[in-house]
C-alpha cells in the first residue's frame, strides 16, 4: 500500500465532499484522514486528504477529480513526502543549527541540499555536518549580480523550497517571482508589528510586554507575505535589548521549525495573502 496526499482548492459548491470521495473510492483509495475548510467570505473550499492504496495512474485520477470540480479548481497529488530544500543564511546560527541537526538525524521531513551564505561565518559548522556550503559575497556587487550567483547555485539542485534562516538581505521582486510560493522566511517580530530591521530594539523602545516571531512566505512586499505560524513570549521592564534578542531567538527557532514541518507535510494552502493551515 502506498501513501497519497490529495490537496484541492476551488470555489465552494454543494456536494464537493461527496464528489471527491466517490472518485477516490472508484480508484480503490482508502481515506485515512480528511480535513476541509470553507472560506465563507470568498466562497472558497480547501481540503487535504490522506489516502492509502495502489494508484496506477495519477494523471487519470487528477483528470477524474477535475471533471467533478469547478473549472478553476487546483488539484495536487503528492506521493513523495520528503521535500528538497536550500537554506540561505548570513551570520546567525541558531535557526540553521536547528535545521541541520534535524536533517542529520532524519527528523526534518526534508533533505537539505546546500546552504548559501553571504558571509563565511557558518561554513565550518555546515560542512562538519556534511552539507555543501556556498559563499556569495554581497559587497561591491549590484543586486542583480548577487542574486544571479545565488540563483546559479540553487538551480544546480532540484529544490522544492528556499528557507531564509536569518538571511539578512532584501530580495528583489524578480527573484521572489522566480521562486514564488517557495520562499519561507523567519521574521524576528510578531508581524505586522515592527517590520524591517532591528525589531527587538523597536520593541524595547516601544516598551512592549510581548515579543514574538513570524514564519511567512516571501512576497515582494517586505515582511507582508502570507503568515504560516506565529508565537509570542512575555517580557517586562527587566528586559533590555540583549535579553529580548536572547528570548526572541528561542521563539524564532520554534516558529521556523513548526512552519517547516507544516509545509513539508503539505498542510498549508496559500489563499491570497492568507494561509489555510490544517494542523
Amino acid at each position: 500500500m502506498n501513501a497519497l496526499t490529495v490537496l484541492i482548492s476551488c470555489p465552494d459548491q454543494v456536494g464537493l465532499v461527496t464528489d471527491i470521495t466517490q472518485v477516490l473510492a472508484a480508484h480503490q483509495l482508502n481515506i485515512i484522514a480528511m480535513r476541509e475548510f470553507v472560506d465563507e467570505a470568498n466562497k472558497s473550499f480547501f481540503t487535504r486528504i490522506a489516502c492509502t492504496g495502489n494508484l496506477d495512474d495519477a494523471d487519470e485520477l487528477k483528470e477524474k477529480l477535475l471533471e467533478k470540480l469547478p473549472t478553476t479548481a487546483e488539484v495536487n497529488l503528492i506521493t513523495q513526502q520528503e521535500k528538497q530544500i536550500t537554506v540561505l543564511v548570513t551570520k546567525e546560527y541558531h535557526c540553521l543549527a536547528e535545521i541541520l541537526i534535524k536533517n542529520q538525524f532524519k527528523t526534518l521531513g526534508a533533505n537539505v541540499k546546500c546552504v548559501i551564505g553571504n558571509y563565511e561565518a557558518l561554513r565550518d559548522f555546515t560542512e562538519k555536518l556534511g552539507i555543501p556550503f556556498f559563499y556569495v559575497d554581497h559587497a561591491d556587487k549590484d543586486k542583480n549580480s548577487f542574486e544571479g550567483e545565488i540563483k546559479a547555485i540553487i538551480n544546480q539542485f532540484d529544490v522544492d523550497y528556499l528557507v531564509l534562516a536569518k538571511f539578512m538581505r532584501i530580495l528583489s521582486a524578480d527573484f521572489v517571482e522566480e521562486y514564488a510560493g517557495k520562499i519561507i522566511n523567519i521574521h524576528h517580530s510578531f508581524l505586522p508589528a515592527f517590520i524591517g530591521a532591528n525589531p527587538y530594539r523597536q520593541a524595547f523602545e516601544r516598551g512592549v510586554k510581548i515579543i514574538g516571531a513570524t514564519a511567512h512566505f516571501v512576497t515582494d512586499n517586505l515582511d507582508e507575505g502570507p503568515i504560516i505560524t506565529q508565537h509570542t513570549t512575555h517580557v517586562d521592564h527587566n528586559f533590555g535589548v540583549k535579553e529580548m534578542v536572547r528570548a526572541g531567538k528561542e521563539i524564532e527557532k520554534k516558529v521556523l521549525l513548526e512552519a517547516l514541518e507544516l509545509i513539508f507535510e503539505d498542510r498549508v494552502f496559500v489563499s491570497g495573502n492568507k494561509t489555510v493551515v490544517f494542523k
